[in-house]
């Protein structure tokens, strides 16, 4: 089936449309135009069928009035900490609950303050976790002697609205920036499970197990042969499953123990025991975070 291109400058002597539309250089009459222009059909010469041959996109370039960065804002402070498991927690009215137990590991100190004028945005480096010396490079023990603290394997930013109160060599408690009751968002890297097939990674249903049955546990036909005559991208296939980066929002704070130095978290959280999380308040449009 063939296309043929029409121009405004050729059909605006023949078509009505055209005529109305073309006399006038306003935006108004120009969108009109090209609204008009949508709207016609253009028949082939070859047979009688009818295709609507629509123009590509334009893009409209704004002035240079100052470049717009996005950036993920947090709700507030947090901390670093370390998995240890999970286990039931009985509240006091005799209902179990699961939990995850957070413990910390020394550190939690802000190590850098970078601000609008340093660096472009408002955010408080974290470190955490101390290590030998010799485990970091000279680069990073020259950053952590310039701000006093001890050698930590984890840093980490938080960019806030507000840098107001902290310093460097600050240590951040968790009892202080939390209470009981109040929601997080935890993120961490998920258990990686490598490479796996389409059952257990996206939840396939197998083929039947009978003697003549050719297809158990394969993935069966990915696309046509025809139209598209490809395979979409993003296809559920087989792969790699696992050991990536997750956030699991709005956990509530079961228990703070002061004594063992752990958290009681509602719920699981990514990552298996001994794996590094990031515990932050929980993101709520509107009541801690600005609605744009």
């Amino acid at each position: 089936m063939s296309v043929i291109s029409i121009s405004s400058a050729s059909t605006s002597k023949r078509h009505p449309i055209f005529t109305n539309n073309a006399s006038s250089s306003s935006p108004s009459s120009s969108l009109k135009l090209r609204t008009s222009f949508l709207a016609l059909p253009l028949k082939s010469h070859r047979n009688n069928n009818v295709r609507f041959q629509f123009p590509r996109p334009r893009t409209t370039r704004r002035p240079n009035d100052g470049l717009s960065v996005c950036m993920s804002m947090e709700a507030g402070i947090g901390v670093m900490a370390t998995k240890l498991g999970m286990m039931s927690f009985f509240e006091p009215d005799g209902k179990v609950v699961p939990v995850t137990v957070v413990g910390f590991k020394e550190g939690n100190i802000v190590t850098q303050i970078k601000t609008e004028a340093t660096d472009g945005y408002s955010a408080v480096q974290v470190g955490y976790r101390r290590v030998r010396d010799r485990k970091l490079t000279k680069p990073e023990m020259g950053h952590l002697q310039k701000a006093g603290a001890i050698p930590m394997r984890h840093l980490q930013e938080f960019r806030l609205e507000s840098i107001d109160g902290f310093e460097p060599n600050q240590r951040l408690v968790f009892n202080e920036l939390f209470k009981e009751g109040d929601l997080v968002d935890v993120s961490g890297t998920t258990i990686g499970k490598g490479f796996q097939g389409g059952i257990k990674r996206h939840n396939f249903k197998r083929g039947p197990m009978t003697h003549g049955s050719k297809s158990h546990r394969a993935l069966g036909s990915i696309g046509a042969g025809t139209t598209p005559g490809r395979v979409y991208k993003g296809k559920k296939m087989p792969g790699r499953m696992g050991g990536t980066k997750r956030k699991i929002r709005k956990l509530k704070i079961v228990k703070i123990d002061d004594d063992l130095n752990v958290v009681m978290i509602k719920g699981a959280v990514p990552g298996k025991p001994g794996n590094l999380l990031r515990i932050a308040p929980a993101k709520i449009v509107g009541k801690n975070i600005p609605k744009n």
